[in-house]
């Protein structure tokens, strides 16, 4: 789950991190009041939407010499101008994609005097299998464009875990960014602090891009991104109450209701798979065929008809898929439940596309039987490679 950029620096802030002040707003009215309570007088305004490249974006409806979406602005009458601009229209950047998303919450930020822009994030790193900060000196960049570039100005340093960040870690993070004085002194408290909020609030990603160092020779966090596990949201109230739907595909809620795993792709062929091994493979022969799968979606080892029901009608829901492929080995999942769920849900919405189904393990016949005997226009497979050609064949037409 991720949240917005003022909603992670409160959360921050309350663990002892500097960050500026700032004002969330939801109306373009309340931008006076907002500003008037900020020092100033050099104010930021940002839009505050679930997508990266904020400043370099641009809105749909104020055509291509428009702002971004994040502006200085040094009176308060210059904010409310902002703020009427961004709030309710569309912004593309990078991240969203031609579609963009739609500006709802505005942050109101009091201006920084930058002297250094630093980049810093904590992750998970996957070939050491522990938490690790991930530190450059090219701040206010895009991190990829800088490992592709300059993969010597990157430094990524694990954590032991029992341990903690410890002081010889600070002095390495601190070296690798080049701080000293004050700088120094203030990322050699804020890295534990850090560390701390991700791991206490299961976080899978805390990034801040940039770390700035001031002109007063402070360090302050400018901007965050943070990501949080779902499996652990659970044991964290305050953080789901956190949670914005408008920035979430609709159907990715839905999925979330039955324990599905269900992320929206750029495809037009849906995939319902069980197991994220075999959703993968599907996804990859797929595209090997020249097309684009729709979706990920796994339904999981013991998914019930219902679950498959609901899965069916969240494949069929996206006016993108022209053509579906179900692609089961039946373990712990039954390939009859599997059918049972299929025509079940067809019956309930309708067939407006091909559909391939490959089915194999436990009680496969049975599943083939039922897939047979109800009635549908259901292209069968033998196998996974005879089903991905027949999906995309039908799709092509």
């Amino acid at each position: 789950m991720n949240i917005h950029e003022y909603q992670a620096k409160a959360l921050l802030k309350g663990y002892g991190a500097p960050v500026a002040n700032g004002v969330p707003i939801f109306k373009a009215e309340d931008a006076k009041a907002a500003a008037e309570a900020l020092p100033g007088p050099l104010y930021v305004v940002k839009s505050q939407i679930h997508a990266g490249g904020r400043g370099k974006g641009k809105f749909k409806e104020l055509g291509p010499d428009a702002k971004g979406g994040v502006r200085l602005a040094k009176s308060v009458d210059e904010v409310v101008k902002n703020a009427q601009e961004m709030l309710g229209n569309t912004l593309v950047t990078k991240q969203t994609g031609d579609a963009g998303k739609q500006v709802n919450r505005l942050y109101i930020e009091d201006g920084a005097d930058i002297d250094r822009e630093l980049y810093l994030s904590i992750l998970v790193d996957r070939s050491t299998g522990k938490n690790a900060f991930v530190v450059s000196t090219e701040g206010g960049m895009d991190i990829e464009a800088v490992a592709e570039e300059t993969p010597e100005k990157i430094l990524t340093l694990p954590i032991d875990p029992a341990a903690g960040v410890t002081a010889d870690d600070c002095v390495t993070l601190c070296d690798a960014l080049k701080l000293d004085g004050d700088a120094r002194a203030d990322a050699a408290s804020l890295f534990p602090i850090l560390y701390k909020a991700y791991v206490e609030k299961d976080m899978s990603l805390l990034e801040i891009n940039p770390l700035i160092v001031m002109t007063d020779g402070h360090v302050r966090v400018l901007d965050a991104k943070v990501s949080f596990d779902g499996n652990a949201l659970f044991r964290h109230d305050d953080i789901m109450a956190l949670r914005d739907k408008t920035e979430e595909d609709e159907k990715e809620i839905e999925a979330s209701k039955y324990d599905l795993a269900y992320v929206a792709l750029d495809g037009n062929i849906g995939c319902m798979v069980n197991g994220a091994g075999l959703a993968m493979a599907t996804m990859d022969i797929i595209k090997l065929y020249g097309a684009e799968p729709a979706n990920f979606l796994d339904v999981g080892g013991g998914a019930s008809k219902e679950k498959v029901t609901a899965a069916f009608k969240i494949i069929t829901a996206d006016p993108a898929v022209e053509g579906i492929l179900v692609n089961i080995f039946g373990g712990i999942m039954k390939c009859d439940v599997i059918a049972e769920g299929v025509v079940a849900a067809v019956k309930e919405v309708g067939l407006k596309v091909p559909l391939v189904v490959r089915l194999e393990g436990t009680n496969v016949e049975l599943g083939k039987k039922i897939i047979n005997e109800s009635g549908l226009n259901v292209i069968a497979a033998d196998d996974l490679d005879d089903a991905a050609q027949k999906i995309v064949k039908a799709v092509k037409g």
